[in-house]
This record gives structure tokens, C-alpha cells and sequence, in this order.
């Protein structure tokens, strides 16, 4: 009896919490944060961004040179990166997209976008639509393998042992930062 009543304070806890968690669920909780995880959507200029996917492309892989259609061979010691982001305009009106994308290491080196030829491509400084999600219903990269429209870097490799790596989305009210998943 002694033994019971040890356990039922934290099998209380336990299960106080997961009401808590399903409570905050139910009421349709979402993080409006503009720092996230890979994954997790940052919000923008009414817009919510959400990195779905990132990863280094291989263009001697059929799926990847589709996303590297138009580029020259990375330089010597480095590698093409792509992030595959969806966008939701959630608002009753037009909104930009941003055309600004960079990553960050944790030794503070930047990397900036490089323009992509690619049926894939995020469509960077572009209008959406209200109600309209990016890439567009029954588009290239919607209907893609990774469903989502690809901003692409060149990193060197290096940069893998700089971890974690981020990705910084910029916009006028304050860039959101995303922390990707590699």
C-alpha cells in the first residue's frame, strides 16, 4: 500500500499534463513565433512559412538534377543545398513573398540564395494570393516528390561540422529564423 501511494502523484502529473497538452491542442494553439525548427512554421508579414525539407542535392541523382536544372557544378569543395519551404497566405489580400533567404553556422559565416532556374524554384519577391498556398495547387513543386518549392545555396563543405545550421527569412518586420534539421 505504502508502494501505491508513491506512484499515484506522478501518474497524476503525467496525466494532468497530457489534458493540458490536449486542452491547448483543442483550442487551436499555434507558435506565432518567428523562430521555429525545422518543421515548424515562423509567421511573417501575415504569411506562414514552414521548411518542410532540407537537405544537399546530388546532381548525378535523377530527382536532384531536376532541382539543379540550369546550374554550373558547385565550386571545388563545395555543394548545392537545397531548403523546400511551404507558404500559406492565411489573409484577404495580396502579400510579397521575401526574397531574402540566408543561412547561418554557428561561427557566424553567412550564406545568401542563389537564383534557380528551376521548375522547382521558390518564387522569391512574388505575390500570393489570399487564401493561397506556395507552390500553388497542382504546380511542379506541389506535385513534386518533396511538395515544396526549393530555395537553393551553395555551401561548402565545411559548413557541415558547423552545426546547427539556420536558416534567416527576411522581412520588414524582423527576420524569422529557422534552425534546419541536417
Amino acid at each position: 500500500m505504502h508502494r501505491s501511494r508513491r506512484i499515484a502523484p506522478p501518474l497524476l502529473a503525467a496525466l494532468a499534463l497530457v489534458a493540458l497538452a490536449l486542452g491547448v491542442t483543442a483550442c487551436g494553439w499555434t507558435n506565432e513565433s518567428n523562430e521555429a525548427a525545422e518543421g515548424e512554421p515562423v509567421h511573417l508579414d501575415g504569411l506562414k512559412y514552414n521548411v518542410i525539407f532540407s537537405r544537399y542535392l546530388n546532381r548525378n541523382d535523377n530527382e536532384d538534377a531536376a532541382y539543379l536544372e540550369g546550374q554550373p557544378p558547385p565550386k571545388n569543395g563545395s555543394s548545392y543545398f537545397g531548403v523546400f519551404l511551404e507558404v500559406q497566405n492565411k489573409t484577404e489580400e495580396d502579400k510579397t513573398l521575401s526574397s531574402e533567404f540566408s543561412i547561418k553556422d554557428v561561427e557566424g559565416q553567412k550564406f545568401t540564395a542563389i537564383p534557380s532556374k528551376s521548375l522547382y524554384a521558390f518564387p522569391a519577391g512574388g505575390k500570393v494570393e489570399p487564401q493561397e498556398p506556395i507552390p500553388a495547387p497542382d504546380s511542379t513543386p506541389q506535385s513534386g516528390p518533396i511538395e515544396g518549392s526549393l530555395v537553393l545555396f551553395e555551401l561548402p563543405a565545411k559548413v557541415s561540422e558547423n552545426r546547427p545550421l539556420k536558416l534567416f527569412i527576411g522581412a520588414p518586420e524582423g527576420p524569422a529564423e529557422i534552425t534546419l534539421d541536417l
